[in-house]
Formats: structure tokens, sequence, C-alpha cells
């Protein structure tokens, strides 16, 4: 050895064993939580690009829409929409990423086979392609310097049937996914 010094170090058994054995205890009592509920609390989605929300049929109360700059995986402001819904059921629900892996495309996908119901929702999205329905609408012009203050849509409900929407951000205080299916898989993108 021409001078240099060499470290030893040890782990410590019991803390790592101890440390192991709290993870795998708390991630079983989620996933009872989630098994025994179906219930899952604050779940925000952002971060991963591009994703889309499909669903046959969309009901909702306490509707309001303003226009944002949002961040997005390929620009810090985007120009979106923020659709904030107080309590919603959807059926049908569809969320899914692809992702370019190498020379393949790879889906993830999320479904639910029954009514998924939602307190708390806030969405950004780029586009909503759907048919829509409408209780007590108003569209309010506002005098703001702040030009994401200048406008704004209410409705007590609402309703979107065969909607596709392009999402860049979505949050729920709660959602109820009775009948959730996750799959990944290869998908023939052109």
């Amino acid at each position: 050895m021409n001078g240099a010094v060499v470290m030893e170090s040890k782990t410590n058994k019991k803390v790592f064993w101890g440390a192991l054995a709290a993870g795998l205890l708390a991630l079983g009592i989620l996933l009872v939580s989630f098994g025994l509920s179906g219930v899952a609390y604050a779940v925000p989605i952002a971060g991963v690009g591009d994703f889309y929300v499909e669903f046959d049929k969309l009901e909702g109360e306490g509707y309001k829409f303003y226009p944002k700059l949002g961040e997005t995986s390929n620009s810090d402001a985007t120009p979106q929409g923020t659709n904030i819904i107080e309590k919603l059921t959807i059926d049908n629900l569809q969320l899914y990423k692809d992702f370019q892996v190498g020379g393949e495309w790879i889906r993830v996908k999320i479904q639910a086979s029954k009514p998924v119901q939602i307190s708390g929702l806030q969405h950004d999205a780029g586009l909503i392609e759907a048919n829509a329905k409408f209780q007590n609408l108003a569209l309010e012009e506002n005098n703001s310097t702040d030009w994401t203050k200048q406008f704004q849509q209410t409705s007590s409900t609402i309703i979107l049937e065969n909607a596709k929407l392009k999402t860049h951000y979505l949050f729920q205080e709660t959602i109820n996914m009775a009948g959730m299916k996750l799959t990944v898989e290869k998908i023939d993108k052109k």
C-alpha cells in the first residue's frame, strides 16, 4: 500500500433488520387498507409527462374551470386549463401513459371495472374531448392584471360522456376504485 487508507464499515444488523421489518410492516398495512376499503387518500399523479384519461361517463357537482400556464415534461409553461370538481362518479375509467423503451412502446394502464367515486378533484388538461352537459353554467370575466384570473367557468353540475383528456396533473382528495386493474403491456404505436 502506498499511503492509501483502507476504510472498513460494518452494517449494524439489528438496525438493518429493524428498519426492513418496519418498512415491510408499513407497506403491508397500506396494502391491506387499500384491499379492505378500496379507498386511497390524496392521490396526486404528475411529473410523468402527458398521460390520458378516458371514460364513458362522468357526473359531477360543484364544477369550476380557469386557464393557467402549467409545467409538463417538455416545458415549464404550457397553456392548460384547471378543472375542479367537488364530488363526482366516473363509469369505465381508464388512465394510461405510453413510454418508448428502446424501439418498443409500452403502455402503463390503470382501469376500474366499477364506477369510481372521487371527492376533491383537481385536473390540469391540455385537451378535453367529450359530449358535455352543464347545469347553471356561468362564464365570468374579471378585471385583473393576472390573465389566469380574468376568466372562469362554473356550473352546479357537469356531465361528460365519451371523453378523452390529455392530462398534465391529477389530484384527488379521496378516490374509491373498486375493481381496479393495473397492466403494463407492449403496444403497436406508429
